[in-house]
């Protein structure tokens, strides 16, 4: 076949993309002899840096042990090692893991194990799953349904299926126009508002990030609220899925946010961090008796994937998790977590930052066009992109994201760099940013 293009590479921008040659720690080098500071860890990916052999070597040991068996035919000890790992993080009775390939797929996979719960206990009507209007679940229809960041929904909103939404906890703008705490948690009790709107029998599940990732930039509950939904969700017999695909494995400091709040959900997912980018990996983890109701019942989880449990992937989450514990990485994600925000805090003196938030190595700006009012810049100036780009044209990258405020308007930036940065490199991580936010202010005023 003839083609008139340089590459048969389907990427998802069509812009030309710098060539990776090598990469390690913090650091990613590319053809052109430029070094990036990976300050998002792609997008939160690579949890303890790239070029960790270790993990690489349990990979390929694993390869040429057995690279795949179905899962309804065999078991192979790295799934097992790895759900052991999984577990042992996990709080309460969260103890089975059921393994898949990424963040989207977890998410995919609490849903519908949620409805097999509700079916197991003659609970057939329950078959709605209650999201947030600043989230984002991931990139299937059902996934998608739940999410509620407008610009990744619009363009395939007659697919979706319609799930109720509530406003999110986003004390920067209260989609209630109170303040905290004489709020009293409006955004909390929404949930039993909404429930209660459309019918308990009906509700089968509430997801939520316990931080709001690529939504929102890093939005921080108050710390009444998932203790406050925890005790709705118990009124209404409606299971808590706690989305940890980008906040788990200590990227907040802890081994799951939620731990931030002693709270135990009946479902975490987890996704990037698990597998740290060396293999496409995720898991649902699940309390054991939401497990026995389908063990002792039907006998099957009327679900799967092909590549769930993965045997090479499975060698790699035992790994990463194995490398997270035994260089004590959550605890380093706080300590390096409180460091970079104390050098960003000179971002507040900029005209265009209206706000600096997030736990542990996860941290999000936002941008605005008036700091007193909150307004935020018109769409068409793409000021998070150009953040974006003025860091990148300085060798560091973060992870741009819009639409936070209301669907089309909101500029936001997510920094999440590897947990295993160190002080000198978020030093320069921070600089780097603030220069690219003057560069930027300076353009726009």
């Amino acid at each position: 076949m003839t083609t008139t293009t340089a590459t048969h590479l389907f990427k998802r921008s069509a812009k030309p993309l710098p060539e990776v040659v090598r990469a390690e720690g913090v650091w990613i080098e590319t053809s052109d002899g430029k070094r990036y500071l990976d300050g998002s860890a792609g997008a939160l990916v690579a949890s303890i840096g790239h070029g960790v052999q270790t993990v690489v070597e349990a990979q390929a040991r694993q390869a040429g042990a057995v690279a795949y068996v179905h899962g309804t035919h065999f078991s192979v000890p790295a799934q097992e090692e790895m759900a052991a790992r999984l577990a042992a993080l996990a709080p309460g009775d969260l103890d089975r893991v059921f393994p898949v390939s990424g963040g989207s797929e977890a998410n995919e996979t609490a849903i519908k194990f949620a409805r097999q719960v509700h079916l197991e206990h003659g609970e057939g009507e329950r078959q709605l799953t209650i999201g947030r209007t600043t989230s984002y679940h991931g990139n299937t229809l059902g996934t998608l349904a739940v999410s509620g960041h407008a610009p990744r929904r619009r363009p395939y909103l007659p697919l979706l299926k319609d799930q109720p939404h509530i406003p999110p906890a986003y004390c920067y703008r209260c989609p209630f126009g109170l303040e905290y705490p004489s709020c009293e948690i409006r955004c909390a009790t929404a949930l039993e508002d909404e429930i209660t709107r459309t019918g308990p029998q009906y509700i089968s599940a509430f997801i939520a990030e316990p931080v709001v990732g690529a939504a929102g930039g890093a939005l921080v509950p108050p710390p009444e609220y998932f203790p406050l939904i925890r005790q709705i969700c118990d009124r209404y017999g409606v299971l808590l899925i706690a989305d940890e695909v980008m906040t788990g494995i200590g990227r907040t400091g802890a081994a799951f946010a939620v731990d931030h709040w002693e709270v135990q959900p009946d479902m975490i997912t987890t996704g990037k961090g698990v597998g740290g980018g060396y293999a496409p990996l995720g898991a649902m983890i699940v309390r054991e008796p939401h497990f026995q109701a389908i063990a002792q019942g039907s006998g099957a989880f009327m679900h799967g994937f092909t590549y769930g449990g993965h045997p090479p992937s499975c060698a790699v989450g035992a790994a990463v998790l194995g490398y997270v514990e035994e260089h004590d990485l959550i605890a380093r994600a706080a300590a390096m977590g409180a460091r970079l925000r104390e050098r960003l805090t000179p971002l507040l003196e900029r005209r265009i930052v209206g706000d600096l938030r997030g736990l542990g190595l996860m941290l999000g700006v936002e941008f605005v066009r008036d700091r007193a009012t909150k307004e935020p810049f018109a769409r068409a100036l793409r000021v998070a992109e150009r953040i974006g780009e003025a860091a990148f044209a300085r060798e560091l990258i973060v992870y741009p994201g819009s639409g936070n405020v209301d669907g089309v308007r909101g500029d936001q930036v997510l920094i999440g760099p590897p947990l295993v940065i160190s002080e000198a490199e978020v030093d320069l991580l921070a600089a780097r940013l603030i220069e690219a936010v003057d560069a930027v202010e300076g353009e726009l005023t």
